[in-house]
């Protein structure tokens, strides 16, 4: 894994890798601003219609706070979503670099799937993140429960989803379940990785594009040398 990710780190200046940074950091950023843009208008019309004044900067205020609420409990959902549209991008230009047998019986993944897997990534990671609020709550007790329930729960969405982007590439539907099944500890270890990235500052923010980048090399380490053997 340490492998894959200073591999990943070395390419990620590559022009491609960098388009799909800049394309998700911008799109999921954007999604954040319109949402604060709702909130604020929202909240200024409803204070509006029950005190009957304009009441723009405790708006502004309001639409702040959840803004930045938002930004740190979602961020990491809507980012791996946004990053799913375009991950076949990224996911093609570590293949050419470094697997290029393998590109060449590389199926591209439809936008229209990419975008489904994306937002069933992103409403799994906020679904059960929210049911397992209770337990992170206990466990602020413990001193390191609340992260290390944190690190196991993401790191096993995460493990799944980032695989699927590249293994969709390579396996039709059925062929996909048997792969997941057959490598469920290196997945783990995949989606910790980049759980891991999501909580170091400024790195965080490549966190998705380098998350796809490293299960490219995770998925053609394990699996075509497996079929070579």
């Amino acid at each position: 894994m340490l492998r894959a990710l200073l591999l990943s780190l070395g390419q990620l200046t590559d022009p491609p890798i960098l388009r799909v940074f800049v394309k998700s950091m911008a799109l999921t950023l954007l999604m954040f601003a319109v949402t604060g843009v709702g909130v604020w208008w929202e909240t200024q019309a409803a204070l509006a219609a029950w005190l009957g004044w304009d009441a723009a900067g405790l708006a502004a205020a309001f639409a702040l706070f959840v803004m930045v609420l938002a930004l740190w409990l979602l961020f990491r959902a809507v980012a791996i979503a946004v990053v799913g549209i375009f991950a076949d991008e990224v996911v093609e230009a570590v293949e050419a670099r470094h697997y290029p047998e393998a590109l060449k019986t590389a199926r591209p993944v439809p936008l229209a799937r990419s975008l489904a897997m994306g937002l069933r990534s992103a409403g799994r990671v906020i679904l059960v993140n929210l049911l397992m609020l209770p337990v992170y709550i206990a466990l602020l007790v413990t001193g390191v429960g609340t992260a290390a329930a944190f690190f196991v729960v993401n790191g096993w969405l995460l493990g799944r989803d980032l695989g699927d982007m590249v293994a969709a590439r390579h396996m039709d539907a059925a062929a996909m379940r048997g792969w997941r099944a057959t490598t469920r500890p290196g997945r783990f270890a995949l989606g910790l990785a980049n759980t891991g990235l999501f909580v170091v500052p400024i790195l965080n923010l490549a966190a998705p594009v380098l998350g796809a980048a490293i299960a490219t090399h995770y998925f053609h380490t394990q699996h075509f040398r497996k079929g070579r053997s």
